[in-house]
């Protein structure tokens, strides 16, 4: 599913226009960026748990030219499934 088929998901299954469903999805994403940008974490209960965490520097290997290169440490998103999400079968 992308994006246009969760927004025309969300609009059937909440009973709100597509325009409705895409400002609220648009303003979920946004706010869990800005979130995320200043360390904290994003709590769904059932859902999940959106959070950051860091990447340490570590050694790494071009593939066209097989030199060793230097990939610097950075904070990445992460996301772990609530209980509710995890028991889908």
């Amino acid at each position: 599913m992308n994006k246009a088929e969760l927004i025309d998901a969300i609009a059937a299954d909440a009973g709100l226009t597509k325009a409705g469903a895409k400002k609220a999805l648009d303003s979920f994403i946004a706010v869990t960026h800005k979130v995320l940008k200043k360390g904290d974490k994003v709590a769904l209960v059932g859902f999940g748990t959106f959070s950051v965490s860091k990447r340490a520097a570590r050694k790494g290997r071009n593939p066209q030219t097989g030199k060793e290169i230097t990939i610097s440490a950075k904070k990445v998103a992460k996301f772990k499934a609530g209980k509710e999400l995890s028991a889908i079968s």
